[in-house]
Protein backbone atom coordinates (compact mmCIF):
# COMPACT_ATOMS: atom_id res chain seq x y z
CA UNK A 1 0.00 0.00 0.00
CA UNK A 2 1.31 3.44 -0.95
CA UNK A 3 2.01 5.77 1.96
CA UNK A 4 -0.01 8.94 2.46
CA UNK A 5 2.37 11.73 1.51
CA UNK A 6 2.05 15.48 1.83
CA UNK A 7 4.42 17.94 0.16
CA UNK A 8 4.93 21.04 2.25
CA UNK A 9 7.42 23.85 2.76
CA UNK A 10 10.34 22.85 4.90
CA UNK A 11 10.53 24.17 8.44
CA UNK A 12 13.51 24.70 10.75
CA UNK A 13 12.67 21.57 12.72
CA UNK A 14 12.97 19.51 9.51
CA UNK A 15 16.65 20.29 9.05
CA UNK A 16 18.08 17.30 10.97
CA UNK A 17 16.01 14.95 8.79
CA UNK A 18 16.94 16.86 5.63
CA UNK A 19 20.60 16.51 6.60
CA UNK A 20 20.11 12.74 6.84
CA UNK A 21 18.57 12.72 3.36
CA UNK A 22 21.54 14.69 2.02
CA UNK A 23 23.95 12.19 3.56
CA UNK A 24 21.98 9.31 2.07
CA UNK A 25 22.20 10.92 -1.38
CA UNK A 26 25.92 11.56 -0.98
CA UNK A 27 26.45 7.91 -0.07
CA UNK A 28 24.41 6.80 -3.10
CA UNK A 29 26.54 9.03 -5.33
CA UNK A 30 29.71 7.65 -3.71
CA UNK A 31 30.60 11.15 -2.52
CA UNK A 32 30.04 11.01 1.23
CA UNK A 33 33.52 12.38 1.90
CA UNK A 34 32.68 15.47 -0.16
CA UNK A 35 29.82 16.62 2.10
CA UNK A 36 30.83 19.89 3.74
CA UNK A 37 27.45 21.17 4.87
CA UNK A 38 26.01 20.50 8.31
CA UNK A 39 22.61 20.97 9.90
CA UNK A 40 23.61 24.22 11.58
CA UNK A 41 24.67 25.78 8.27
CA UNK A 42 21.56 24.50 6.48
CA UNK A 43 19.42 26.08 9.18
CA UNK A 44 21.24 29.41 8.97
CA UNK A 45 21.23 29.51 5.17
CA UNK A 46 17.61 28.50 4.74
CA UNK A 47 15.89 30.18 7.66
CA UNK A 48 18.02 33.20 8.53
CA UNK A 49 17.39 36.85 7.70
CA UNK A 50 18.08 36.29 3.99
CA UNK A 51 17.18 32.70 3.06
CA UNK A 52 19.34 31.34 0.26
CA UNK A 53 17.15 28.44 -0.77
CA UNK A 54 13.62 27.09 -0.97
CA UNK A 55 12.93 23.76 0.68
CA UNK A 56 10.01 21.40 0.29
CA UNK A 57 9.67 18.13 2.13
CA UNK A 58 7.68 14.98 1.54
CA UNK A 59 6.18 13.88 4.83
CA UNK A 60 4.71 10.44 5.38
CA UNK A 61 1.43 11.21 7.15
CA UNK A 62 1.24 7.73 8.63
CA UNK A 63 4.62 7.93 10.40
CA UNK A 64 5.19 11.72 10.41
CA UNK A 65 8.69 11.04 9.02
CA UNK A 66 10.29 12.92 6.15
CA UNK A 67 10.86 10.61 3.20
CA UNK A 68 12.06 13.17 0.66
CA UNK A 69 12.90 16.76 -0.08
CA UNK A 70 13.56 19.21 -2.89
CA UNK A 71 15.98 22.10 -2.52
CA UNK A 72 16.03 25.00 -5.02
CA UNK A 73 17.32 28.51 -5.29
CA UNK A 74 16.95 31.52 -7.54
CA UNK A 75 19.59 32.03 -10.19
CA UNK A 76 19.75 34.77 -12.75
CA UNK A 77 20.77 34.21 -16.34
CA UNK A 78 21.99 37.08 -18.45
CA UNK A 79 20.09 35.56 -21.38
CA UNK A 80 17.08 34.01 -19.67
CA UNK A 81 16.45 36.20 -16.61
CA UNK A 82 15.10 34.77 -13.36
CA UNK A 83 15.39 30.97 -13.26
CA UNK A 84 14.77 28.43 -10.52
CA UNK A 85 17.70 26.08 -10.03
CA UNK A 86 16.78 22.65 -8.71
CA UNK A 87 19.76 21.58 -6.65
CA UNK A 88 18.41 18.22 -5.60
CA UNK A 89 15.39 16.03 -5.23
CA UNK A 90 16.05 13.34 -2.68
CA UNK A 91 13.76 10.44 -1.81
CA UNK A 92 14.94 7.95 0.76
CA UNK A 93 15.64 4.58 -0.82
CA UNK A 94 12.80 2.65 0.85
CA UNK A 95 10.25 5.10 -0.61
CA UNK A 96 11.56 5.39 -4.17
CA UNK A 97 9.39 4.43 -7.15
CA UNK A 98 6.20 5.40 -5.32
CA UNK A 99 5.59 8.74 -7.03
CA UNK A 100 7.14 10.90 -4.31
CA UNK A 101 9.87 12.30 -6.55
CA UNK A 102 7.19 13.14 -9.13
CA UNK A 103 5.15 14.98 -6.49
CA UNK A 104 8.20 16.95 -5.37
CA UNK A 105 9.25 17.84 -8.93
CA UNK A 106 5.79 18.94 -9.94
CA UNK A 107 5.56 21.03 -6.78
CA UNK A 108 8.79 22.77 -7.83
CA UNK A 109 7.39 23.33 -11.33
CA UNK A 110 4.19 24.87 -9.95
CA UNK A 111 6.20 27.10 -7.61
CA UNK A 112 8.25 28.31 -10.60
CA UNK A 113 5.13 29.20 -12.54
CA UNK A 114 3.37 30.86 -9.61
CA UNK A 115 6.45 32.98 -8.87
CA UNK A 116 7.16 34.19 -12.40
CA UNK A 117 10.36 32.21 -13.00
CA UNK A 118 11.29 31.87 -16.68
CA UNK A 119 12.11 28.18 -16.27
CA UNK A 120 13.75 25.55 -14.12
CA UNK A 121 17.26 24.16 -14.62
CA UNK A 122 19.19 21.34 -12.98
CA UNK A 123 22.03 18.89 -13.48
CA UNK A 124 22.16 15.10 -13.39
CA UNK A 125 25.17 12.87 -13.08
CA UNK A 126 25.58 11.17 -16.43
CA UNK A 127 25.68 7.70 -14.84
CA UNK A 128 22.40 8.22 -12.97
CA UNK A 129 20.20 6.58 -15.60
CA UNK A 130 17.15 6.29 -13.36
CA UNK A 131 17.18 10.04 -12.66
CA UNK A 132 17.70 10.82 -16.34
CA UNK A 133 14.77 8.58 -17.32
CA UNK A 134 12.63 10.22 -14.62
CA UNK A 135 13.32 13.75 -15.85
CA UNK A 136 12.93 12.91 -19.54
CA UNK A 137 9.25 12.17 -18.93
CA UNK A 138 8.78 15.96 -18.72
CA UNK A 139 9.97 16.83 -22.23
CA UNK A 140 13.16 18.44 -20.90
CA UNK A 141 16.12 19.44 -23.03
CA UNK A 142 19.60 18.03 -22.48
CA UNK A 143 22.57 20.36 -22.90
CA UNK A 144 25.16 18.02 -24.39
CA UNK A 145 28.02 20.14 -23.08
CA UNK A 146 27.08 19.83 -19.42
CA UNK A 147 24.42 17.16 -19.02
CA UNK A 148 22.16 19.96 -17.85
CA UNK A 149 18.38 19.95 -18.15
CA UNK A 150 15.88 22.71 -18.37
CA UNK A 151 12.22 23.26 -18.91
CA UNK A 152 10.92 26.60 -20.10
CA UNK A 153 8.00 28.55 -18.79
CA UNK A 154 6.12 27.82 -22.04
CA UNK A 155 6.73 24.09 -21.62
CA UNK A 156 5.64 24.27 -17.99
CA UNK A 157 2.42 25.98 -19.05
CA UNK A 158 1.75 23.19 -21.53
CA UNK A 159 2.16 20.65 -18.74
CA UNK A 160 0.36 22.66 -16.06
CA UNK A 161 -2.03 25.26 -17.53
CA UNK A 162 -2.81 28.06 -15.11
CA UNK A 163 -6.52 28.12 -14.36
Amino acid sequence: MKPSIVIRRGRPEDIPNVMQLILELAQYEKALAEVEINAEQLLKDGFGANPLYYLWVAENLDTKLLVGCALCYTRYSTWKGKRLYLEDIIVTQHFRNQGIGKQLLEHVFHFALENQFNGVTWQVLEWNYSAIAFYQKYNVRKDSSWVNYEITKAELLKLFPIK
